[in-house]
This record gives C-alpha cells, structure tokens and sequence, in this order.
C-alpha cells in the first residue's frame, strides 16, 4: 500500500490522464473506467490506496460537482415550458420504485419501516451520468431538463421519508418532525432567498473568474452543510444551490468554464475513484441471500426507472431515444443510495445482506446507466446536429461600442449569445460608430455595459412597428433569446398588437421557447416610456433599422442621444438586421406555426380596432 503522498498523487493524476482515454478506445463511458480503477487499487483490489480522508473529501466534492454543474445548466427558458413536464416526471420517477420497492421488500419478509426506508432508496437516484450528457453537448434538450427538474422532487422526497423514518427510530432529543420542517424550510430560504443575492453583489464589484470561481465553490458547501444540517443529504444542497445561481453563471461564461475544468478533471473522476474504492467484489460470494437480495434491488430500480421513463414518454409526447435519456440518467445511483443504505444500518433498520446488496447494485446500475446515457446522448446530438437552425447562427454580426476599452465586454456578450464569427470595434463615440454601421450591411450590435452581464435580471426590448417584416428579424430574435437564456433573465418585448403577434408566433416554436412578457408600446414614439419602467438591473434593447427598410423610422436618427439621455446609467444594446435581399423573410418562420381559430382571430382584430375606432370618433366630433 503506497503511504507517500507525493506518489498516491501521482498514480492519481495518472489514473485521471489516461483513463478516459483507454476507454474511448476501448468504446466504454469512462465513468466504468474510473469505477473499475477504483475497485483495482482500492483496498478490496490490490490495496495500493488505503481508505483516506483526502480521498473520501475530494470525492464527496466531486458528487457536489455533478449536482451543482447539473442545476446551474439548467435552460431556464426550456425549464419554463417544460415546469410541469419535470415534476410530474418526477412523481413518477419516485412513486413507481417506491410502491415496487415497498411490495419486494415485504415479499421478501421486511417489516414495514425497512420497506419504506428501502422504497426510498429505490426512489432515489443520482445524476452520475451527466458529464456524458455535458460532453455531447445535449444538455439544453427538453427530455434532460425535465430528468434534472424532476431529479430534484425525487431527491426531496426519498431524504425526507428517511428523515422522518430517522426521527423515528432513534433518539432525537428535542429534534422533532416539526423541527425537521423548520431546517429545511431555513435551510431553502438562506439558498434560494440569500445565496442569489450575495452572489449578485459580489459579481458586481469584482468581475475576476477566479475569485467568482471561489464564492461558488464556498456557497455550493456551505449549501450543502446546511442541507445536512436540515435532516436531507449535501447533495441536495449542492443542487439546488446550482438552481439559485443558475442565472448568475452563463454556461459559456468564464467563470462556467473554470467550474466545468475543475470539475470534470479533477473532483468528478476522485468521486468515481471513491466509489470503486467503496465497492467489495467479494459480497458477491459471501451467500446465496446477498446475491438474490441484490438481483432483487437491481429488477425493481430497473423496472421502476424504465416504467416512469416510458410514462413520460407517452405524456409528453417524446422520442424514444429521448425515453432512453432520461432512464439512463435517473437509474444509476450512489450518493442517494449510499447515505440511506448507510444511516438506515447505523439505526438497525438494514442488515449486512442488504448493505452488501446495495453496494453490488451500485456497481451494476452506474455500468448499465454509463452504457444507456452515451448511447442515447450520442444518437440525440446526431439528431440535432442535422436539425436545421432557424435562428441562422451563420449570420455575420458586427459588434462594436462607444467606449474604447471594452473589447472583453463585447467579446463576452458574443460568447453568450452564440455570434458566429463576429468582428470587434472600440470607437471612440457614436459618430464613429454611425459611420461603421453605414459603411456595412451586417447585422450591428452596439453594446454599452453598466454593469456585469450576468447580474442583468430583466431583458426590455423595444420592437419597432413591422420589425417582423425584415427578412433578418429572426436573427435578431434569436440573438435576445439566447443571451435571455444564458443569463437567465426575464424578457419583456414592448411593440404594437401586430408585432406581439408575430413575437409570441417565434416565442412558441419548438425547441426554440422564449418565456417573455408583452406590454403595449403603439408607436416609436412611446419609447422613453422604457425610461419609466426601467429597474436597477434592467437592461435595454432597442431593435432598430437602416433607411429604405420595412420598419425603418426617422426617429431612429434620435437613438444615440436618447440612450446617453435617459438610459446610460443602464447597460443597452443597439441592434441593427442584417441589410440584405436573398435572405429568406422571417414570414417563412411565421408560417410554419400552427394557425389559431378563425373565430378568434377575426375577434382579435376586432378587439384591436375598436380603440382606433373610438379615437376617431372622439377626433371627429
């Protein structure tokens, strides 16, 4: 056994090197890979690591990782749409392996309380095959929004039935269900309510990856002490405290891709290594009762997961591979499993075959979820490399400002917002800037930052009257609901009826959903209404146009100096279409949308004139 630190860190960073890349030869998820590595050196292998405390953190940090990067990547936009998709995804995921679990277990003779404690067990699941999902780049898909909204439910539900069932068996002194209630419900209000806020203050004054880097990796573990603290599991709290900073940290931001390499390279494999290291193959061998108590424990995860799985799938009107996704994600477990299996036999409810069982069934479930996860993620990014993009992403933008050191800035807005092969400039005011946008016909961006783009809460567009006849307004669209969905910020469009028409037509396209709002902006003029409207981290967007276009005003001449008027405390961006006639018209997009009733149609327009009619009226007489 290797008791030199310098060289178990060694085999460590060598182990991490070159596993991933044996097992892409070897055509294996690597997660298989770290976790036979593990059983190998570990002290139940050949015993070149013992069973350290270093380890066993860094792996706890790396199961905080998965749970943390998991809730943080989550679209907002999509979760939006899809809120109910997950939790009802999630009733099912935990409901279904819990009944099958409660009738297994007292088939197999168990009182009711090891039933219900194994039931929650079954429930459970952990999201270890995400960095699968992460690495094909399927992540924003709608079928992993709603297995990550609904891992949260599940994750809830099996840790309070073993809180309560813990308050039950043992001595708790003056730990009630009440007091339960009132961790957890101190324990939501500090991640969800004080965490945010905290954090959006300090990316206010102190803009530096690295130290952004540090303030989530300390409120992700003091979440995940709180969530101990309140009776439920660190992982739970790593989670949702990814949830609250979800629009705090952009996926494409710097700061996410710190989080990703740190984790992905280091935390998340020490984690994989831990749970080989755990696992004792020789349980399998130590009776017939382990083995058969084992296939049990894996038949009822397996069949419960799939049947949830296949539900979803016929309520939601999903794809089959995108079926098998969400069972490869939420039938592999670990931490859920090993913190109940664990508490349950320091209280007496579990023996020794169960927690041998359970230890097999770990190792088999995070083989079979490996194999499941790449397999569908692998066929679902094919898919959706060969889907066309409506947005256009190979568009050519422009994106310059009116201050001559902010090249970061604009880079990073680009970044965020997905701009293929965009140009840069710094000028050095907005006669310099007007002239460069006369002198192209690209689609122009001028960018003004107030204040760090990824504390921005809300998103006010102003869309100009027939915005949605310019044959490159898509791209504009697109450019909103991108940035709205890495930052996570509520968009609110201020246009005419017509123009709201066409904007909710875009905002409901499949797989491209926007979550926004609509107020009533009739004319160009009514735009410093904004100004009335506008909140401390509102940023302003202004669709505007070149001359000889459908929407084009001569009021747009006007825009430089009302942005340094009235909006320049505030971050805004000037957006111009493209300028080009062989492009298809954004009425193309428009017609693809399914048609609303006639009915309602025809007294849709009637509700729009009678206005007009009436201030006519009162004109004329």
């Amino acid at each position: 056994m290797l008791t030199d630190s310098i060289a178990i860190i060694a085999l460590v960073l060598a182990i991490i090197l070159s596993v991933p890349m044996a097992c892409r030869k070897m055509r294996i998820p690597s997660i298989v890979g770290f976790i036979i590595l593990g059983i190998l050196i570990g002290p139940h292998g050949f015993g070149l690591i013992g069973p350290g405390v270093t380890i066993q953190v860094l792996g706890e940090m790396g199961m905080l990782y998965i749970m943390l990067q998991a809730g943080i990547e989550i679209d907002v936009n999509d979760f939006a749409q899809n809120r109910r998709n997950a939790v009802i995804y999630g009733f099912y995921s935990f409901i279904f392996p819990f009944v099958l679990g409660l009738l297994t277990s007292r088939l197999l003779g168990y009182d009711w309380t090891t039933c219900a404690l194994l039931g929650a067990m079954y429930g459970s699941h952990t999201l270890m095959t995400y960095p699968i999902v992460n690495r094909y780049g399927v992540q924003k898909n709608s079928a992993v929004n709603i297995a990550i909204g609904g891992t949260m439910l599940t994750i809830t539900l099996s840790l309070l039935v073993l809180a309560i069932l813990k308050s039950h068996c043992i001595d708790t002194g003056s730990l009630t269900t009440t007091s339960l209630l009132e961790r957890i419900l101190l324990f939501a209000i500090l991640t969800l309510g004080l965490f945010p806020w905290l954090a959006k203050r300090f990316f206010k004054r102190w803009t530096d990856p690295t130290s952004g880097f540090l303030v989530v990796m300390l409120l992700m573990s003091i979440s995940a002490y709180l969530a101990d603290w309140a009776g439920l599991e660190g992982i739970l709290g790593a989670f949702v405290c990814g949830v609250a900073l979800n629009r705090l940290v952009p996926n494409l931001s710097p700061l996410m891709q710190r989080i990703s390499f740190v984790g992905n390279n280091i935390f998340v494999p020490l984690f994989l290594l831990g749970v080989g290291m755990m696992i004792d193959v020789s349980v399998i061998w130590s009776g017939w009762l382990t083995i058969v108590l084992a296939l049990v424990m894996i038949a009822t995860k397996l069949l419960g997961k799939w049947f949830a799985s296949w539900l979803a799938q016929i309520s939601f009107g999903q794809q089959r591979v995108e079926r098998q996704l969400m069972f490869g994600l939420t039938h592999a477990t670990a931490a859920g499993t090993l913190a109940i299996v664990t508490i349950g036999y320091q209280i007496g409810v579990f023996d020794d075959a169960i927690l041998n069982a359970a230890v097999i069934m770990i190792l088999v479930l995070c083989t079979t979820a490996s194999f499941v996860t790449e397999y569908a993620a692998k066929r679902l990014a094919l898919q959706e490399e060969a889907r066309l993009e409506a947005d256009k992403r190979d568009d050519s933008w422009h994106v310059l400002s009116v201050n001559e050191h902010c090249l970061t800035a604009l880079q990073e807005l680009s970044n965020l917002s997905e701009l293929h092969e965009p140009s840069f400039s710094c000028e050095a005011g907005w006669a310099e800037a007007k002239q460069l946008i006369e002198s192209t016909s690209k689609a122009s961006i001028v960018y003004h930052p107030a204040q760090p783009i990824n504390t921005i809460s809300r998103i006010l567009v102003a869309v100009p009257r027939y915005a949605e006849k310019e044959h490159d307004f898509v791209s504009c669209f697109g450019f909103v609901r991108r940035l709205s969905s890495q930052i996570g910020a509520n968009v609110i469009f201020f246009a005419n009826q017509d123009t709201q028409v066409a904007l909710q037509a875009f905002c409901r396209r499949k797989g491209k959903y926007l979550n926004a709002s609509y107020r009533e902006m009739e004319d160009w003029e009514d735009v410093l209404m904004l100004a009335k409207q506008m909140q401390r981290d509102d940023m302003i967007v202004m669709i505007s146009a070149r001359p000889s276009t459908p929407s084009y005003n001569p009021l747009f001449e006007q825009i430089p100096d009302m942005l340094n008027r009235f909006f320049f405390d505030h971050s805004y961006l000037l957006v111009l279409p493209e300028q080009e006639a062989d492009r298809p018209s954004a009425d193309l997009i428009l017609s693809n949308q399914t048609p609303g009733s006639v009915t309602w149609s025809l007294i849709g327009r009637i509700k729009r004139q009678i206005p007009r009619w009436i201030e006519r009226f009162q004109t004329r007489s």
